[in-house]
């Protein structure tokens, strides 16, 4: 072999590693996480397929399921005609992401979570803004708490409208009043908007959707010109465990922080009280709310998203839970999660169990989208 060609074939090589990388141009290639078996990572393949078999039964309708612990995807599942490279609706898990845009404004310092929201529009603002308006910064948005008593009605198609949530009125003083609420979401993408000059989706592309491998994800923008904030986003079940995983590895992807620490313990800590929901009813959203972010039982946190969209990150268990569904019963989602595999998860890993494993991989592979049968 000449000079020449040993010197082509290492440029070759090199050129594959930097693809592979994410660094062979502007769109970084999608590059899936690792795969493992449940009993290396300790969790019994039989348990995960209790869970599944459990969640196909009772929940009405499943989508899919993806389960990463140690940053090994050791189960997935996608009831058909599901399929992992069908990008599913996240509704209002879209919310997470937009907040992350937000934080990695801040980083750059193109805000900051104290600046007054009034600050971002000076013409849309009313004549006379009332007090509590002037008062209510970025971070009372991020943390559902700008002191409306109601959520401002929106159009779902046409997105809500800066002008109209100004001119809502802002009964309470913000940061003392919890108020689940989407045009103040929208209101965050607005800012990052006004604050670095691109849509939230361009923004987040080069800062995360490329780094984690996330192809074209699909969101759509108001009739104002802003990405969704609140809702609309659309990317892969594996797509939504990278984001669980990033947080959970406290912002840090393949040995590169792309989110400050700070900002991850932050988000996903209890900023706000949010227990006003009557005793004993679910019980997960009464855990504490964050930037964007649900805190749970068991020390868990998670996105979350209309008919039940999940993004779950327990950090005690170094585990992660993606889920898509088209169902009301988020709680009885989550509950599955604590009766069937919180309890299961081992500190070490366990002795190979080919059968076991087999009866999980056909389980997976026979999968049908249904209505769930009434549990008597």
């Amino acid at each position: 072999m000449t000079a020449i060609s040993r010197h082509r074939i290492l440029v070759f090589v090199v050129l594959v590693t930097l693809l592979l990388a994410g660094g062979g141009g502007a769109q970084a290639a999608s590059v899936a996480l690792p795969r493992s078996t449940p009993e290396a990572q300790g969790i019994s393949s039989a348990d995960v397929r209790a869970f599944i078999e459990a969640a196909d039964k009772e929940i009405n309708t499943l989508h899919s399921f993806m389960l990463v612990r140690h940053g090994q995807v050791i189960a997935e599942a996608w009831w058909r005609p599901e399929a992992a490279e069908k990008p599913h609706i996240l509704w209002s898990l879209s919310k997470s992401f937009n907040a992350t845009a937000v934080g990695l404004a801040a980083t750059e310092g193109k805000l900051s979570l104290e600046d007054p929201v009034l600050k971002f529009f000076p013409a849309e603002a009313p004549a006379k803004p009332s007090d509590n308006l002037r008062a209510m910064r970025v971070r009372d948005l991020l943390t559902m708490s700008g002191g409306h008593d109601a959520e401002p009605k929106f159009n779902l198609e046409n997105g809500p409208s800066v002008k109209e949530f100004l001119a809502h009125p802002v009964t309470h003083p913000p940061g003392t009043w919890f108020r689940y609420n989407t045009p103040g979401s929208h209101m965050l993408s607005a800012i990052v908007t006004k604050a670095t000059g691109q849509p939230v989706l361009d923004y987040l592309k080069p800062r995360l959707f490329d780094p984690l491998g996330i192809e074209r994800p699909q969101w759509g923008n108001s009739t104002e010109g802003y990405t969704l904030g609140g809702y609309g986003l659309h990317v892969r079940t594996e797509d939504i465990a990278k984001f669980g995983l990033l947080y959970l590895q406290k912002g840090k992807w393949n040995g590169k922080q792309l989110l400050p620490e700070k900002w991850v313990e932050a988000a996903t800590a209890k900023q706000v009280e949010n227990d006003k929901a009557p005793s004993g009813r679910n019980p997960d959203w009464r855990q504490g709310y964050g930037f964007q972010f649900w805190r749970c039982q068991h020390n868990a946190y998670r996105g979350d998203g209309r008919d039940g969209q999940i993004c779950l990150v327990m950090p005690e268990q170094d585990a992660v839970i993606a889920i898509t569904a088209q169902t009301g019963q988020m709680q009885a989602e989550l509950d599955l999660v604590w009766g069937k595999l919180l309890p299961a998860f081992r500190a070490g890993p366990l002795p190979a169990n080919e059968v076991e494993l087999m009866k999980l991989q056909a389980t997976t592979a026979s999968l049908t989208a249904h209505p769930a049968k009434p549990v008597k």
